[in-house]
């Protein structure tokens, strides 16, 4: 594992806007002029949209420098360029409500990553819409918030939430097999920071029993899927997709044991590469700087 980045000594600089000459220079002048030293740095140039995205993680060698003081400086050259852009400490974790329903996998997955230091994160709340994830959140030490759904309390839950993600200063929401559709208003107030996994059976297999349904099929392949949550239901900009080959001897159980897998994986990656700020909306897609 890398070395975690220091406290007020390095910074992450993520920005996007027309492509156009000077861009790069631009970016480095800055750093040079506020004692910055990059140390890593990714850049796509999209033709098709004419879009250019950058990310750059870069150190100063002044402690006394203010992350306010280095945005104040690069608002002039936002401006001058018509740049999109978000400048953080790169040491600060993200602070990451996780949702749950009955399947623990992809909670305990990143609780324990979480634990052992492999995802930038902090977990102050976990809320299920049933009881079955509390004593693993108790495990760990995370506040466990039991909001029931039902068509009649949805959107008093939602309220709950939208509380809780306010009053905890949450930067981001997973939905770890959170079995609940968002309502279209949620899913707006939450844009670009809310992120779903699913199995990569969509849209084949619908409804209950999808791996039954697979392996009826004689699939092949079984994968998962991690996308932003949007008002259409599954079809947000997908982050990460993996798959696994499979064959006729597998049977049911075991199509969701390997799924199970998948899931947890991707969505690990899915949600290490937002809290780095690796990943940018371009339109129904995303860059992921890598």
């Amino acid at each position: 594992m890398s070395p975690r980045p220091l406290p007020g000594r390095e910074f992450v600089l993520t920005l996007s806007c027309p492509d156009r000459a000077g861009l790069v220079h631009a970016v480095t002048g800055f750093l040079v002029r506020h004692s910055g030293n990059i140390l890593e740095s990714r850049q796509f140039d999209d033709r098709l949209q004419d879009r250019f995205f950058m990310r750059v993680h870069f150190g100063v060698s002044d402690p006394n420098t203010a992350l306010e003081e280095l945005r104040r400086g690069f608002v002039p050259v936002a401006e001058a360029y018509r740049i999109s852009w978000q400048l953080y400490d790169a040491s600060a974790p993200t602070r990451t409500l996780i949702m749950v329903s009955k399947f623990g996998h992809c909670l305990n997955d990143l609780l324990f990553r979480r634990s052992t230091g492999a995802l930038t994160i902090d977990v102050p709340a976990i809320v299920s819409n049933h009881r079955d994830a509390g004593p693993l959140a108790e495990s760990y030490g995370v506040p466990f918030h039991h909001i029931p759904v039902t068509a009649q309390t949805k959107a008093e839950a939602e309220s709950r939430l939208m509380a809780l993600v306010e009053e905890l200063d949450i930067g981001l929401v997973v939905l770890a097999r959170y079995m609940q559709i968002l309502s279209d208003d949620l899913c707006k107030r939450l844009e670009g920071r809310a992120i779903n996994i699913h199995h990569s059976f969509l849209p084949g297999f619908k409804g209950a029993r999808p791996y039954v349904q697979a392996h009826e099929r004689g699939v092949k392949l079984v994968g998962a899927t991690a996308h932003y949550v949007t008002p259409d239901l599954d079809e947000g900009p997908i982050i990460e997709q993996d798959v696994v080959r499979v064959d006729h001897s597998r049977d049911p159980d075991d199509l969701v044991t390997i799924g199970r897998d998948v899931e947890a994986q991707v969505l690990a990656r899915a949600v290490q590469w937002h809290s780095e700020s690796r990943v940018m909306l371009n339109g129904s897609r995303t860059v992921v700087l890598r």
